[in-house]
């Protein structure tokens, strides 16, 4: 963010360099209106000991040299070879110093290792910034985007629950009821990604980088459509020559999935979203395919003629995505549709025949309050989706809304226990179950992407994209390919975000895949 007022900054003071990441993202979460700032100073531990004497050992301290005048409190984190120690510096107070011994380093094996010396670090930090603030994490220590890999490895390794569970909350500081999320959908996550091919198989995704409008919070690659309606046709050239490539190259693999997203795919035309998907169904087999979605998402850009398209053309899965029947937050997130809009492109959906159709909803939207999400909630229970995906608001550097946040203040943006058990609520009571998880930077309140949904209606490729089990080949503006090699290795390939540049370089986009799939 720009503009940061000093008495915003929290400054961070380190003496080695490799947990920068993980230490700016749990600071931020317990203080996501400020900017948190992280430098290294290799001299910050003979500064303490000078300063301090033995009392940089343990108890009480004086602020350490470098932390001049500190607005509201910074923080001192030094390693050395007996542990780690951590000071918040508070102005007019001592500091309050923690200390780790080395021997908390070691793994199961004995070994000390980069990633226990992480762990430890963000439990005494995680200590230290919950007394000092009198807040809980639902996540606790956890940073990382996928929780659910810890209990699906472990599942793997035929780990009891029990013993699951006090893994996750002995080293990372999970609650209870996010440690039981995270362990049901390993679960399910786990059953349904055996019916997939790993090594012979692998999922495709298609990017349409055009929107009808750019919402507020969003940072992904899209453009408005009207910009573009004249050269819809060159970008659809371009993706022609990709996908060949792709069909090409893996044509003796099995496809599992087809997603299409965006931007919103259904800004194209019918005609033009017949040509996409014709071209699909020349250049793939696509007898095994076992789902083909298609973010349909804006209701202002759902037609009947375009659902038809989609229906005749095997599609299986499509969304509706409202983020919110309020009218009022969707005037000012920019979506540009009414509620009502919303409701008559999801019966066109059903009367289209479509069995399968996912709705999102952004929770911590701007001025929203739990009345908000439950008249939300009820107005989608009415409707009766297939699936629900529930997105906790993630602050993206590059949307609209972090200069929104400096004009407005974040205090505007409130995400709660409250409201995410408002959501859980409602979706058990339209019959479906928690199916997948994720986690964003900077997500409000500290919470998660949950994607709820009926039995045998669970977006396979949802699962796909975070649980790293499969080979993506993705085409398209913006888009990034992931290869996964047995060994659990991944390699990535990304395609410029520049419609432009996409079209001009398509040659090259073709050779950066051809780098990465062949063998």
């Amino acid at each position: 963010m720009t503009n940061v007022k000093e008495e915003n900054v929290i400054k961070v003071t380190v003496n080695q360099a490799g947990f920068e990441y993980d230490i700016h993202a749990l600071v931020k979460s317990f203080y996501p209106a400020w900017d948190v700032r992280i430098t290294e100073d290799r001299f910050l531990e003979t500064a303490c000991k000078e300063e301090n004497g033995d009392s940089a050992r343990g108890g009480a301290a004086k602020p350490c040299a470098g932390v001049d005048g500190p607005k509201a409190v910074d923080i001192l984190i030094w390693i050395e070879e007996e542990g780690v120690r951590i000071a918040l510096a508070e102005p007019e107070k001592a500091a309050s110093i923690a200390m780790g011994s080395r021997e908390l380093f070691r793994d199961d094996t004995g070994n000390v290792t980069r990633l226990e010396i992480k762990n430890r670090i963000k439990q005494l930090l995680y200590q230290m910034l919950s007394e000092y603030t009198g807040k809980c994490l639902p996540w606790g220590t956890l940073t990382g985007i996928r929780p659910v890999k810890i209990p699906m490895s472990m599942l793997e390794e035929e780990k009891g629950e029990e013993e699951i569970r006090d893994y996750m909350r002995s080293t990372y500081f999970i609650s209870r009821q996010k440690e039981q999320l995270a362990i049901d959908i390993a679960r399910r996550e786990k059953a349904l990604l055996e019916t997939l091919h790993y090594e012979n198989g692998y999922s495709l995704y298609i990017g349409i980088p055009f929107c009808p409008t750019t919402c507020l919070y969003c940072s992904f690659t899209s453009y408005p459509i009207v910009s573009w309606k004249k050269r819809v046709g060159e970008y659809l050239d371009a993706l022609e020559k990709e996908i060949n490539f792709t069909a090409e190259i893996y044509a003796d693999k099995v496809l599992d999935t087809i997603y299409i997203g965006g931007g919103t795919p259904t800004t194209l035309e019918p005609s033009e979203l017949d040509r996409l998907l014709e071209k699909l169904h020349e250049s793939f087999d696509l007898s095994g395919l076992k789902e083909f979605t298609v973010e349909a998402g804006r209701a202002d850009s759902i037609t009947p003629e375009k659902l038809k398209v989609l229906k005749a053309r095997g599609v299986t899965r499509i969304s509706v995505n409202p983020q919110t029947m309020k009218q009022e937050t969707l005037d000012l997130i920019g979506r540009r549709h009414t509620v009502e809009q919303v409701r008559q492109a999801f019966a066109t959906a059903r009367e289209a025949g479509f069995s399968n159709i996912n709705m999102d909803i952004i929770l911590g939207l701007p001025g929203e309050t739990p009345d908000d999400v439950r008249h939300t909630m009820e107005e989608i229970g009415k409707l009766g989706p297939d699936s629900l995906t529930v997105h906790s608001l993630a602050i993206k550097r590059a949307s609209r809304l972090s200069q929104w946040i400096i004009e407005n203040g974040i205090s505007a943006l409130n995400n709660t226990e409250e409201t995410m058990e408002i959501t859980a609520r409602g979706a058990a009571q339209m019959g479906m179950v928690p199916y997948y998880l994720y986690r964003q930077k900077n997500m409000s309140g500290n919470f998660e992407n949950v994607g709820y949904a009926r039995e045998g209606k669970f977006g396979i490729y949802n699962i796909l994209i975070m649980e790293e089990k499969q080979t993506i080949v993705a085409c398209g503006a913006g888009s990034v390919s992931k290869r996964v090699y047995p060994d659990g290795r991944i390699e990535r390939s990304e395609n410029v975000k520049d419609v432009a540049q996409y079209i001009e370089r398509i040659g090259e986009m073709i050779e950066r895949k051809r780098v990465l799939l062949e063998d």
